[in-house]
């Protein structure tokens, strides 16, 4: 990616029974374009013992993009959705002025090995619908918008480019790609994105500049229409990004939010449990104190 602004290494963090490879926030940048938060899971070889359970929690002010390479999660929320996510199909839970939801190995899976592996990325709500009403949707692999051009696999995730669009219905004007070669590529695609962008490399290798990036980078560009790098050959990465707000975002624990009461305020709804629950779950996540 041409005129790199940030190189930042995959950071592990702890999510209760699960450890994950933290991508954004960082320190010297808080989002890419509305993308304010991005978790690298696994890959992670569970055995039958092991399970990922995530009890409920709650969510302001954001899009949750789920998006799973290998095993799946069994997703319940307080709108009532009870449904299992496999890899390459996409879940989108938009929490508006509030969603509880909880995260688990389904049923199925839970007595025997496994492995999970994927990302969880939060997309900030543009600061007129961050009191919309919380909606779910889920998109199976076979309607994202998916092609080829000179030996380059591409599928558009979420958001427009390419003079394609992504049946997830998103709130902003952004994009998450996939690209991946089997043969060593030069990719100039900077034409079709726009704003902010970034290249988290999940596998391989990428070149930029004479520097060679390896996994579990990310690379932040200065100007997403220089976005030219080159891939070597088994090469997977993920470019996502889009149109700034023009507002800060602030971040406590699952909150987002433009303005620091509206997380003060869903501070003491969970503590007071003022959110609707999930139905058939019992358990929650408590408040956690930073």
């Amino acid at each position: 990616m041409s005129n790199i602004q940030l190189i930042i290494e995959e950071r592990s963090a702890n999510i209760g029974n699960f450890m994950v490879g933290r991508l954004l926030p960082f320190r010297e940048k808080r989002m890419v374009g509305p993308f304010a938060f991005i978790d690298h899971m696994g890959p992670a070889y569970l055995q039958a013992q092991e399970n990922l359970d995530v009890p409920p929690h709650p969510h302001i002010g954001l899009s949750t993009l789920t998006f799973l390479f290998e095993g799946s999660i069994t997703h319940k929320d307080s709108l009532g959705t009870n449904i299992d996510i496999t890899p390459g199909a996409v879940n989108w839970m938009t929490a508006g002025k509030g969603i509880v939801h909880s995260e688990r190995t389904p049923d199925y899976l839970r007595h025997t090995t496994k492995t999970l592996h994927g990302l969880q990325i939060w997309v900030a709500l543009p600061k007129a619908l961050e009191f919309m009403e919380p909606t779910f949707m889920h998109v199976e692999e076979k309607d994202i918008p998916a092609w080829e051009e000179d030996g380059v696999s591409y599928k558009l995730i979420a958001g427009e480019a390419f003079g394609k669009k992504s049946p997830v219905n998103v709130y902003s004007p952004l994009f998450m790609i996939e690209i991946k070669t089997s043969s060593h590529k030069t990719i100039s695609i900077g034409e079709s994105l726009f704003g902010e962008s970034a290249l988290y490399i999940l596998e391989g290798s990428v070149i930029s500049d004479g520097n060679t990036f390896e996994p579990k980078h990310i690379l932040i560009s200065n100007d997403s229409k220089l976005c030219s790098f080159e891939m070597t050959a088994g090469t997977t990465v993920y470019i996502f990004g889009g149109e700034a707000f023009p507002e800060e975002r602030f971040i406590y624990w699952n909150f987002v939010a433009s303005d620091k009461a509206t997380i003060e305020k869903a501070k003491a709804d969970w503590t007071a449990q003022k959110f609707p629950p999930v139905p058939g779950e019992t358990e929650f996540v408590p408040l956690p104190v930073f």
